[in-house]
């Protein structure tokens, strides 16, 4: 095991493609490092944001740097060797073609490392299950490099790279380094889906499928299968979580994680003074504000992360680490996607719940490094959590329902049509999807179209006409709006289609016989969750889950 007293190791892939680390760097036995520099030829220059445009159609010119955070931060001298798409053209500045290359697919395979790169394994703990597990760490992803955007759109934008599913890594303990096929595609599916619903995420550049042959006992019954494997390019602003600074301060490496947290603000909080005592008291206050802004989006998709450890909560609030996560179908607060949770600590609705405890060890871990008024005021900022929650919790169901302007009962209308989906078990999409679409005159007459699945479902509770008259008077306090402008606004913010597990699992057991076109058909679906889109529709990605969803099961195993 690593020594403590560090928060990076430097690891040589052994890549779970079967490809080797390519040309070793004379330094490789030494200390762990792989370098290939790449030679191909780079593009025609950036022609303008949203054009048709000539990115780098190759890694000639192309690089990634790790410069920031090896010079901030101490290595270990480990000796070992350890055993689209918008994302390729708008952030890494490269040509769609690129995907077709050689040298593109031995760099997302890990074939090849690009010149610059050091790969690194970031080390961490965390809370997990709600007691502290000890070091965990990087176990199967090797941050590659960082990289900076070039060009209009995102011109100077940061983004760290990694490659989940690579190999082994220090931190890798008794796992194998490898990630299996299917929790693969679920995560390069769903980090670009809340993309596209307007969520904080870390986005995926790329899938590459292996043939290497990884063992895995899926529900942890007992019976282990043989799985494909594969690998995920992931890119984020920051892969920094709570366990980064929980891991320091439960082995009192103070200046470490003074360091780290002075990194951190720098790096990505441009709003924070580097240079201002109160900085970690800032920073602690706007990672409670975001983090309870991002919970209250996941809710109000219906979308249940499955294993909110602290380990898997960013310092950024973004969404990371895509495991057992799944969309909600029939509306129930209860709803686990995990089915090794098995005493519903990350059901849906306690998701709120959760991020207070997180947020918690966070502020315990930051105690050391904050005078007694930093650390009450602190506690203080901690106790808005919920109020912070609940309010943009109302903002955003609000506009579900098209309400404009503030009325005092919209938390009960809200509560009340809630209320009347569980009993129903209305599905939560696309009720709310329906409610944007149907007319005000036609639910003044509850007239409600065939077509209007979820609604007619809903429909069926003694209460919904009641409901109906409570939300058809709110809307007449909409100031200067009509029923036109009430339902483009609606259908600007609920889903038509979201990743659920049965179009998921799907597109991973065609995956499993090399047929991707059910990954390349969500990919493209996905990308314009609001608009009603034909292949969608004859795909049935807009109605009834099929008989079979009801039987799907997803674990932590991947």
């Amino acid at each position: 095991m690593p020594r403590l007293r560090v928060p990076w190791a430097v690891a040589c892939f052994v890549w779970a493609c079967g490809v080797g680390c390519g040309d070793l760097d004379p330094l490789c036995p030494s200390w762990g490092l792989c370098r290939a520099p790449l030679a191909l030829n780079a593009s025609p220059p950036w022609q303008g944001c949203g054009e048709t445009w000539w990115g780098a159609a190759g890694l000639g010119l192309w690089g990634l740097s790790s410069d920031s955070l090896i010079d901030s931060f101490p290595i270990d001298p480990i000796q070992e060797n350890y055993v689209r798409n918008d994302v390729i053209e708008n952030i890494l500045d490269l040509h769609i073609s690129v995907q077709g290359t050689s040298d593109f697919l031995q760099f997302v395979s890990g074939g090849k490392v690009i010149f610059g790169s050091v790969p690194l394994a970031h080390r961490y703990g965390g809370h997990q299950f709600g007691s502290w597990a000890g070091q965990l760490g990087d176990g199967r992803a090797h941050l590659i490099g960082v990289y900076t955007n070039r060009y209009f759109c995102r011109h100077g934008e940061r983004w760290e790279l990694q490659l989940k599913g690579s190999g082994k890594t220090p931190y890798s303990r008794n796992g194998d380094g490898r990630a299996v096929l299917r929790s693969s595609v679920r995560e390069f599916l769903c980090s670009e889906a809340m993309h596209y619903l307007g969520i904080p995420t870390s986005r995926a550049a790329s899938l590459v499928v292996s043939d290497d042959e990884v063992w895995r006992d899926q529900f942890y019954d007992g019976n282990i299968k043989k799985e494909r494997g594969a690998i995920v390019l992931r890119l984020a602003k920051s892969w920094f979580r709570i366990g980064s600074l929980e891991i320091l301060a439960h082995s009192g490496e103070l200046d470490l994680q003074r360091r780290l947290l002075d990194f951190i603000i720098q790096e990505h909080f441009p709003l924070i003074a580097v240079n201002d005592s109160d900085r970690y008291l800032e920073f602690f206050s706007t990672v409670v504000s975001e983090t309870a802004n991002l919970i209250a989006l996941w809710m109000s998709v219906g979308f249940a992360h499955g294993v909110c450890n602290t380990d898997n909560f960013s310092l950024l609030s973004i969404t990371i680490d895509y495991g057992p996560f799944g969309f909600m179908d029939s509306y129930d607060p209860n709803f686990v996607p995990n089915t090794s949770d098995d005493e519903g600590r990350y059901k849906i609705g306690n998701q709120a719940n959760v991020g207070l405890f997180n947020l918690n060890k966070l502020l315990q871990a930051l105690k050391p490094l904050l005078d007694p008024r930093q650390k009450q005021l602190a506690s203080q900022v901690l106790e808005g959590y919920g109020q912070r929650y609940y309010t943009r919790f109302t903002e955003l169901f609000r506009a579900k329902l098209g309400l404009l302007g503030d009325d005092e009962n919209d938390n009960y209308l809200i509560a009340f049509l809630l209320k009347l989906m569980e009993d129903r078990r209305a599905d939560f999409t696309m009720t709310f999807r329906e409610l944007s679409e149907i007319t005000e005159d036609q639910l003044k007459e509850l007239r409600i179209p065939e077509e209007f699945w979820a609604l007619q479902d809903l429909g069926k509770h003694k209460l919904f006409s009641e409901w109906v008259s409570m939300y058809l008077l709110r809307l007449e306090h909409n100031k200067g709006d009509t029923d036109i402008k009430r339902r483009k606004r609606m259908t600007a913010v609920n889903p038509r289609y979201v990743l659920r597990n049965w179009m998921a699992e799907s597109a991973v057991q065609k995956a499993n016989l090399n047929d991707f076109s059910e990954v390349h058909l969500l990919q493209q679906i996905l990308q314009h969750p609001f608009r009603r889109q034909e292949a969608a529709e004859k795909a049935g990605y807009s109605l009834r889950p099929p008989a079979w969803a009801k039987d799907l099961k997803v674990s932590c195993s991947s």
